[in-house]
This record gives C-alpha cells, sequence and structure tokens, in this order.
C-alpha cells in the first residue's frame, strides 16, 4: 500500500524505567559504535526534548534510533499495537496485539523493501547482468508473447523503478491492487496486463507490481532467487543477519511488502546509502547506482510537513525532499514504509534516522514520522 496514505490510534505508552538518559544505544556486538550526542554535533537537550516528546506521548511509534558519522547516537523503543502484514493474509491474530519493541524485536518495514529490490538492481547491474535500464521490460519475458504490444513494449527497467510505467494502479482501493499480489498465480502477468492510461515516464503513480517484476528480474539475470542474493549480496556483507521476509499465500516472498528487520540494521542500510555504498571499506553497491537512485526524478505531488513545506520527488525506488537547517533547506532522501516506518538519510549532516510505527494506512502517522525528522534535524548544532 502507498506509504504515504498513512489516523494514529492514541495508545499510551510508558517508557522503560531502565532507559537511559537520553536514550544512549546499547552495545550489542552487532558492528555499530556508540556516541554522545554532543559529540556528534547535537544539542543534547533539544534532542532529549524531542525523544522525550515521543517516548511520553500517545503515538503508536514503536521505535527511534538515530546514527551519526557512523555511530549510533540514541534509540528508543516502544510497546505498541501493532498490526503486522501476517494479519491481512490470516496467519496473524485479528485483533492488534500489544508488542514490547527493543533491540532485536523484528518489525515489519513494509514498502522499505522496495528500495531494498533498488539495491539488489543495482548490484546486478554492477556485474553487468543488468546492462541497461532502456531495456523493455518485455524483453526479460519471452513466455508472454500475447502481451506484445508497442504501448507495453515502450515499458523499460528505468520506468519500474521510478514507478511511471503509466498502468491504472491503486493502492487506495479496497481491496487495492497491491494486496491483490500476494494472491495472484502470476503476479507479473497480473502486472503486465493492467490498462496502459499514460505514456511511460511522465506520470509517477505508486506502484508495487512494478518492484515484483524487478525482483523477479533479478532472480532471472541471477540464476538463483532474488531472496538468496539480498542474503548473500546485500545483507551478509552488512553483518544483518535478523531479518526475514513475509510470504504470500504461495510461499513466496512479498518483494513489495514484506521485509522485516530490527531497526538498527534499517540504519546500516542508511549508512550505506550515505556512505555511497561501501560498508567497511568493501563496495557493496556501485556508487553511481546509489547516486542515481537517489536523485529526485518525478514529482510525487504531496507535501511534508513543517514551517515550509515542499514537494516530495521519487527516484529509484527512494523518496526525496528538504528539512529546515539554520534558516536554509537542505536535501533528505529516504526509504517509506507505510504506517511510519522510515529509513531517513541527511547527506549534508552525515546522519540517519529511522522510525518503526504500527498504524498502517493513517495519513496521520507518515506526517508525524516525517514532521519528526525534521524536530531531529533542527537539534543538530553542528
Amino acid at each position: 500500500m502507498n506509504p504515504a496514505l498513512c489516523l494514529t490510534l492514541g495508545l499510551i505508552v510508558t517508557l522503560p524505567a531502565a532507559a537511559a538518559p537520553c536514550y544512549a544505544p546499547v552495545q550489542q556486538g552487532d558492528g555499530w559504535q556508540s556516541t554522545l550526542p554532543e559529540a556528534s554535533g547535537f544539542n543534547e537537550g533539544a534532542l532529549c526534548d524531542t525523544l522525550n516528546a515521543i517516548a511520553q506521548g500517545k503515538d503508536n511509534i514503536h521505535s527511534i534510533v538515530i546514527e551519526r558519522h557512523g555511530k549510533l547516537v540514541a534509540e528508543l523503543y516502544r510497546s505498541g499495537k501493532d498490526k503486522s502484514i501476517r494479519r491481512a493474509l490470516g496467519t496473524w491474530p485479528l485483533i492488534a496485539p500489544t508488542v514490547s519493541f527493543g533491540p532485536d524485536t523484528l518489525h515489519d518495514t513494509r514498502s522499505i523493501g522496495k528500495s531494498v529490490i533498488d539495491l539488489l538492481v543495482g548490484i546486478k547491474k554492477q556485474q553487468g547482468k543488468i546492462p541497461s535500464l532502456q531495456t523493455p521490460v518485455l524483453d526479460y519475458y519471452p513466455e508472454y508473447k500475447d502481451l506484445r504490444t508497442p504501448a507495453l513494449q515502450a515499458i523499460h527497467l528505468d520506468h519500474l523503478l521510478t514507478m511511471s510505467g503509466g498502468w491504472k494502479w491503486d493502492e487506495g482501493a479496497q481491496p487495492n491492487n497491491e494486496l491483490r499480489l500476494f494472491f495472484k498465480a502470476d503476479p507479473v502477468r497480473y502486472v503486465l496486463e493492467r490498462p496502459i492510461v499514460s505514456p511511460p515516464g511522465v506520470v509517477w503513480n505508486y506502484n508495487g507490481g512494478g518492484t515484483v517484476i524487478l525482483s523477479d528480474i533479478v532472480t532471472r539475470v541471477s540464476g538463483k532467487p532474488w531472496l538468496e542474493v539480498a542474503r548473500s549480496e546485500l545483507f551478509a556483507p552488512l553483518g544483518i543477519t535478523q531479518w526475514e521476509w513475509v510470504t504470500d499465500l504461495r510461499d513466496r516472498p512479498a518483494a513489495f511488502s514484506g521485509l522485516r528487520m530490527r531497526p538498527r540494521d534499517m540504519a546500516k542500510l542508511g549508512r550505506l546509502m550515505l556512505n555511497h555504498g561501501q560498508w567497511n571499506g568493501r563496495q557493496i553497491v556501485a556508487a553511481d547506482w546509489i547516486d542515481a537512485s537517489l536523485t529526485p526524478r518525478l514529482s510525487v505531488g504531496f507535501r511534508s510537513p513543517g514551517n515550509q513545506p515542499d514537494e516530495l520527488h521519487y527516484g529509484y525506488q527512494w523518496w526525496t525532499g528538504t528539512a529546515a537547517w539554520q534558516g536554509r533547506r537542505i536535501a533528505w532522501q529516504a526509504a517509506f514504509g507505510n504506517g511510519g516506518q522510515r529509513i531517513f538519510i541527511v547527506p549534508e549532516l552525515d546522519m540517519t534516522v529511522i522510525t518503526t510505527a504500527g498504524d498502517y494506512g493513517s495519513d496521520a502517522m507518515g506526517a508525524k514520522v516525517n514532521g519528526l525528522l525534521h524536530n531531529v534535524v533542527a537539534t543538530v548544532a553542528r
């Protein structure tokens, strides 16, 4: 579901008594070092006030992790109601349970998985297995000869990455087009058969079906399942070992919505982007692919919160916007997931901000976590 279409449940949560001042990160041996807010250039009092407002508030926000210059600065976890994607598949209680979240608790990241698929496409491109983004999508599907039309042949890989394929696709309806992907015997064909209502590359329209096709192409060019590519070529080099990808009713991983991760590991993905594809000196994703993914390409058309709201844009399965800092606007990029899941990066501040939350389908929660980024940015003193 479109993560931009993300009403708050009004949950009151008490901060655990053992929490350290300013929510100091715990040492876990997972590759992260930590530092104090002041040492990382934050106004510690302002940052604490911002985090306290979340910890003591009623919003169903489950975690915040802040990283700067390669070190964790703060992490906050709370208990809250959580309707996992498994609930949509009938494998989760009908009544959303209360979950006590902590550093090792996996959380639905929903559409953040789309941004991960983008990185897998980048890995395959740097290996030469995807020669050009201008390749027609149908070139990868010779078995679909009956679908070949000039309009469909004009849709290329870059149109899937920018969600501008031109198909009629609605993720706000019930049941929406993306939800149907969980049940279709051939989800790729389902996407390709959708009516084309605009020329490719012109109109941005949120479409998880394009991500399904991208993941399938990664499988086709790799000779192994895309989930194995994610495990061995992305997550393992980052030291990410605790994760899962929820499957559909046919036991296929849901590329568009199924990824579950720890917030600390989500922060590793943010740091990977800030380091232009490097982790501990190893080039995992090509730097030019990272730059291409984060380049704003199409207007999304709705605006982020703040005193000076601005238009959001979309790159390759990544979102872009700006925030106010010391009297001017600076750029941020992000992976968005329905319900308040975010991997925000702010390149000029060399900072990652992670949020997880549980209000799936809520416009209000999407606005709150986007606004939280603006509040955290404002606490950076230097």
